[in-house]
């Protein structure tokens, strides 16, 4: 198990970084399918009581995507538009296209985020794509700020994807953690030191730790070099997602999970000269309501659970933010903490400071 390491741009004593140094969160867009899936009917389809699914496994409903249409790159570009129209900003203003949502996506071995740069007209843009599975958003945004502050690029569009619930078998109880995976997009756009009326965050630190001892927990059997597509793959149904030892992973998982929250949350607001009882808002990967609120309550600040989305991979944490600043949670001057993991298992935390 690898420890939490620095990101190396973190205070020295105990106070946020200056402003001189900052990089903000200027826009950000979101998308979500039309079609909806209710927990009363991915009850039926998976013989699971319709209590557990919307109760214990919080769904109440979920988006997810037609088969001929609405793939990674559609949806990407879709909540892009609005980013830059939110962050006022031309496609030609962008430096940096960062994709860093689902590996399953239009077409294997490719990039989303070329054809994302190439289809918003980005055309002074480079793209790059960066994989933390559901943990993605705290450390893509951790890689941008450290690109922008490194590197010559000034704008960085960050975008991210996930239709993984078409590799969910509502057959195989097994798998049935992964029952909550909806579809949708969300994007962001990062700039180094930009007006402050123009700056909707300033990014602080990060943390982040991976027990790799996971890694095998959750796979797709096939498809990959190990287990080459065939017919026969094809016939024995193991191109969905599978977790071969459900007990096991559970067990050492409740172990693991709690602690590695807290402790990336704790590290990333030590690092920005802050600690819990500053925390205002956290951002959390959408988990079975009974740990959501556990550690919610652990960290004692405002949250969002989304048990009209589901789990959407590494876009959670902005379809979280959206909707709290739709109701009311979030306000000028609050520090939030977009706090979440992926199987792996990697746990990421970044923070921000509000600014409206």
């Amino acid at each position: 198990m690898s420890g939490n390491e620095s990101t190396g741009d973190g205070p020295t004593n105990g106070e946020p970084p200056s402003d001189d140094s900052a990089v903000g969160l200027t826009g950000y867009g979101t998308y979500v399918p039309e079609r909806v899936l209710t927990g009363e009917e991915i009850a039926a389809e998976s013989d699971i009581p319709e209590e557990v699914v919307v109760e214990k496994m919080g769904v109440r409903e979920k988006r997810v995507c037609p088969p001929d249409g609405d793939h990674a790159t559609d949806m990407c570009v879709s909540a892009a538009e609005d980013a830059l129209a939110d962050a006022d900003l031309a496609p030609a203003d962008v430096d940096m296209v960062l994709y860093h949502g689902s590996e399953f996506k239009d077409f294997v071995v490719w990039s989303a985020a070329a054809n994302v740069a190439e289809r918003l007209d980005a055309e002074d843009a480079f793209a790059v794509e960066s994989y933390a599975l559901c943990a993605g958003a705290p450390l893509a945004i951790r890689q941008a700020k450290s690109q922008l502050l490194a590197d010559t690029p000034e704008t960085a569009l960050l975008v991210s994807a996930s239709r993984e619930e078409d590799l969910v078998d509502y057959e195989n109880e097994d798998s049935s953690f992964m029952f909550n995976f909806g579809s949708g997009a969300c994007a962001m756009v990062l700039e180094e030191a930009p007006d402050e009326s123009r700056t909707r965050a300033v990014v602080r630190e990060s943390a982040a730790v991976t027990d790799g001892s996971f890694s095998e927990d959750v796979v797709m059997p096939a498809g990959g070099s190990r287990n080459p597509t065939s017919h026969t793959t094809v016939e024995q149904g193991l191109h969905t997602l599978d977790v071969p030892d459900p007990e096991g992973m559970k067990e050492r998982l409740a172990d693991a999970s709690l602690p590695n929250f807290l402790d990336v949350a704790d590290d990333a607001l030590a690092r920005s000269g802050y600690d819990r009882d500053d925390l205002d808002f956290v951002a959390l990967t959408h988990m079975k309501r009974s740990f959501h609120d556990i550690l919610t309550g652990k960290l004692d600040a405002e949250n969002y659970y989304l048990d009209e989305y589901g789990h959407v991979q590494s876009v959670d944490q902005i379809l979280a933010l959206d909707e709290a600043l739709s109701r009311g949670l979030v306000a000028e001057g609050d520090l939030l903490c977009f706090l979440a993991a992926g199987t792996g298992y990697t746990w990421a935390a970044t923070v921000l400071e509000w600014q409206g």
